[in-house]
């Protein structure tokens, strides 16, 4: 009985262990509540909304929170309607802020995770009057790799499952019981978008004490010594083969390309004109052209076995220039040389104040517009 009435006051004075904790109600400027009360009992629901100006911090014109526990599943709260809400851009983080929210003009910068890149190399984005200005993308690198290729008889360890891995990656690999590799290697590498190739899993020959391997088959994998394999006079107990014959070794199976090797393997880095060596790692070197230049080819060179190095990118020329002494435009004011990166937009004034011309370089070709006044510049009127 004791026990009984010890359990009846414990539900008395701890309601909240078994309905959970009530919370009190929100502060919320600029909006209102309904239903509005002072408290809220465990699991119930409010709805809000906000003043004109103002937005709920989260998408909708109205919205929903739930006590749980004495606390709100997510602070009501009303927020400029310039402002804007966290972007989603799949695989990039960037800088996320404590309120939940950002301002007007507020830019963040993106960074992609490993085995993307920016599409456009575009990296920021700015909220303008509540929503975000070209969001950036991140894609898959040109230079990732996908999976790793299935290896028989093999598992991926030390590494979880993931779609994309970045170039350099090193994935090592295990056999399964009764199988084994020639050589200490078990890894393979990203290499510019492939992966390279581990030596093979093969079967332990199985050893019998009457001088011979189960089918005579076993030889795949015994040890050679110089260059042959033991005959029927070896050691008939461990490695003797009927008749004397040896089998074909286990090379020839593989790939007659150089294999990649780390960069050490191939010495000095190889000169790339008008580029330099941005990122140096084990089995790659990475290449960026100087800015007027573009990169034709691959960006990463890779060492191979035979001392040689993989096909060097070009930084070919990826400018105009912009020359009044050569070129007699009329009305037009200009000292010196400019030079405009292919693609580039740049301004320069005429005689007359707030008329420019606009230049852009085109295939390595200047074409530009009549003077123009400022106003029909910015709105693209300007031809």
């Amino acid at each position: 009985m004791c026990v009984r009435y010890v359990g009846f006051v414990l539900l008395v004075w701890f309601p909240g262990v078994l309905h959970g904790q009530s919370c009190d109600a929100p502060s919320l400027s600029g909006g209102y509540i309904v239903p509005e009360q002072e408290k809220y009992s465990h699991e119930t629901e409010l709805t809000y909304a906000c003043s004109p100006g103002y937005k709920p911090a989260v998408e909708g014109w109205w919205a929903k929170s739930t006590c749980q526990n004495g606390k709100w599943s997510h602070k009501p709260q009303c927020i400029d309607e310039k402002a804007c809400l966290p972007p989603v851009i799949p695989n990039a983080i960037y800088t996320e802020n404590q309120n939940g929210w950002y301002e007007d003009r507020y830019v963040i910068r993106i960074t992609c995770d490993k085995g993307y890149e920016p599409k456009g190399r575009d990296v920021t984005a700015i909220c303008i009057n509540g929503t975000w200005s070209s969001v950036p993308v991140c894609e898959k690198s040109i230079l990732a790799c996908g999976e790793p290729p299935k290896i028989p008889h093999a598992v991926i360890i030390h590494q979880r499952y993931q779609e994309i891995f970045a170039v350099d990656s090193e994935v090592q690999y295990e056999c399964e019981d009764g199988y084994t590799v020639e050589g200490a290697e078990k890894s393979i590498f990203c290499i510019a978008g492939t992966w390279t190739k581990g030596p093979p899993c093969r079967a332990r020959p199985t050893i019998e004490h009457s001088g011979s391997t189960v089918g005579g088959t076993g030889w795949e994998d015994t040890e050679q010594v110089g260059g042959t394999k033991p005959g029927g006079g070896g050691r008939g107990t461990e490695t003797g083969a009927v008749g004397g014959s040896s089998a074909t070794s286990g090379s020839n199976d593989r790939d007659s390309q150089p294999a990649f090797m780390s960069i050490d393997h191939c010495g000095e880095h190889p000169n790339v004109p008008n580029g330099d060596v941005v990122q140096v790692n084990r089995m790659s070197l990475k290449y960026q052209c100087n800015a007027f230049y573009t990169r034709v080819g691959s960006d990463t060179v890779t060492c191979y076995s035979d001392g040689s190095w993989s096909d060097l990118p070009i930084c070919k020329e990826a400018f105009c220039v912009v020359d009044h002494t050569r070129h007699r435009w009329d009305n037009f004011q200009l000292s010196g040389v400019e030079y405009i990166k292919e693609g580039e937009k740049k301004t320069f004034p005429c005689i007359y104040s707030s008329w420019s011309r606009v230049f852009q370089c085109i295939n390595g070709r200047i074409h530009f517009t009549d003077c123009c006044h400022y106003y029909d510049i910015q709105r693209g009127l300007c031809r």
